[in-house]
């Protein structure tokens, strides 16, 4: 997604600038400090994304969404939370309050991508991303095997690596298709066709040994078309 930036805060440019090259899916076309400059860029090239101060001297964030009717999604960041309603009024796709973490514009970007048209096309997602330290990475589904709960993280084990991450199981089966991938134990989210045989109630995936437990057997056992446990 093309983004365009206006803030007139040099180190608020700077740490927002940060953010969006930490995004695999975001690319960084246009960081401006001015709504005039921020206009002719928009009549004039193609932005996915405009992330856009309130409080600039020349033409305020409002007054720049007021001139451009018909615009991409709108990200408004402020240090001010009086706009909220405004930016409600102007249908902005999310308000990001300075200082925000990025975590929280994580949060949005994800959301106003998941929202693009490109998003929803008849095609099947192939792909997840997946929050590693400091980094998002993109892993596909087909590189899956399963996925372990390990305290407060989980390890993701590919065909050639593992990943190590803190989102929760609930969050990754939420980006996972559920006729693909099944949680067969509270520690384990498996691959369905990656699983090599079935005993009773364990899993054999490359030689890992998973159990199955009586929480998830049934769900699990019908999924692979099999509704009756294994003796």
């Amino acid at each position: 997604m093309n983004c365009l930036l206006i803030e007139d805060e040099p180190l608020a440019m700077l740490r927002l600038s940060e953010y969006v090259r930490r995004v695999p899916f975001l690319h960084l076309a246009h960081a401006v400090d001015n709504g005039w400059e921020a206009l002719a860029i928009l009549k004039n090239e193609k932005i996915d994304l405009v992330f856009l101060d309130v409080e600039m001297d020349d033409m305020s964030g409002i007054q720049l969404l007021d001139a451009v009717p018909t615009r991409p999604p709108v990200i408004l960041t402020t240090a001010f939370d009086q706009y909220a309603l405004k930016a409600f009024d102007l249908k902005v796709s999310d308000y990001l309050l300075k200082p925000y973490t990025f975590d929280r514009f994580l949060q949005s970007v994800i959301r106003v991508q998941e929202m693009s048209p490109a998003a929803r096309t008849d095609d099947p997602k192939t792909y997840l991303f997946v929050k590693s330290e400091y980094r998002l990475l993109k892993i596909l589904f087909e590189d899956i095997l399963y996925i372990e709960g390990m305290r407060d993280y989980r390890r993701i084990c590919l065909k050639n690596e593992k990943i190590m991450t803190l989102e929760t199981f609930g969050q990754l089966e939420q980006q996972l298709p559920s006729t693909q991938f099944c949680r067969v134990h509270k520690s384990y989210l498996v691959a369905v066709d990656k699983i090599e045989s079935v005993e009773r109630d364990r899993i054999t995936i490359q030689k890992c040994i998973i159990p199955v437990s009586l929480t998830y057997r049934e769900n699990f056992y019908q999924l692979i078309g099999r509704p009756e446990k294994l003796g």
